[in-house]
């Protein structure tokens, strides 16, 4: 190769890396992952713009400000049961709405979903696995489990449960995993079809990413 010829590769090079650099920098968005600002998403029926809070003076929830409440939940709940992060809920939020075996489930009472939640969740209250009959019918209604004739669970179509409740503090979740007297782990539900949103709202919300309900302040 010439001098000249390396002279102009070079040159090349070095624009194509300074304009990959000024595109990086002029991304003046609050991004979910590096680049991207923004995910069209549709669970449910409902379509909705996934992204974090454009505004950069942007503050938590009132919700989730108060430090003092609940007890810290352990980040392995169960052998084989999965903690995940938000990229992790995303990624099945996204799979979701082609696979009908994944479901998006807030586990907390109706009151804290009617008023924040994740958008194109579904709502099945950790309360109801306190009721031998009222968790068979969520297992049922939400589950993919067929409650045979023999009082014997089907678990070979049972969905895979990406399962989230108010954060780190809250004990819904582990309630609905593990803690209840009917729970999912009791009543025989495979573990490595359930995983655990850690962070939950309290994550959630700090990231600023898309909610729904009453105190939604997108």
């Amino acid at each position: 190769m010439s001098m000249v010829n390396k002279f102009i590769k070079t040159v090349i090079v070095g624009a194509l890396a300074f304009t990959s650099l000024n595109a990086e920098d002029s991304n003046n968005f609050v991004p979910i992952i590096p680049g991207v600002k923004s995910l069209d998403i549709t669970l449910n029926g409902k379509t909705f713009t996934l992204q974090r809070n454009q505004d950069m003076k942007n503050k938590i929830s009132d919700l989730y400000n108060i430090t003092a409440r609940g007890v810290p939940q352990p980040i392995v709940l169960a052998k084989g049961v999965e903690t995940i992060g938000e990229l992790e809920f995303i990624d099945y939020m996204k799979k979701a709405q082609k696979d009908s075996n994944i479901a998006i489930i807030d586990t907390r009472t109706p009151g804290w979903y009617a008023k924040l939640r994740i958008p194109g969740a579904k709502n099945v209250p950790y309360t109801n696995f306190n009721d031998k009959y009222d968790a068979i019918d969520a297992l049922e209604d939400y589950m993919g489990v067929v409650y045979k004739d023999d009082g014997s669970l089907d678990f070979s179509n049972a969905k895979t449960l990406v399962l989230y409740c108010n954060g780190y503090w809250c004990g819904q979740t582990p309630g609905m995993i593990k803690n209840a007297k009917y729970s999912l782990l009791t009543l025989g539900y495979p573990v490595d079809k359930i995983k655990y949103y850690r962070g939950g709202m309290q994550a959630w919300t700090s990231l600023g990413y898309t909610v729904a309900g009453s105190a939604a302040k997108n």
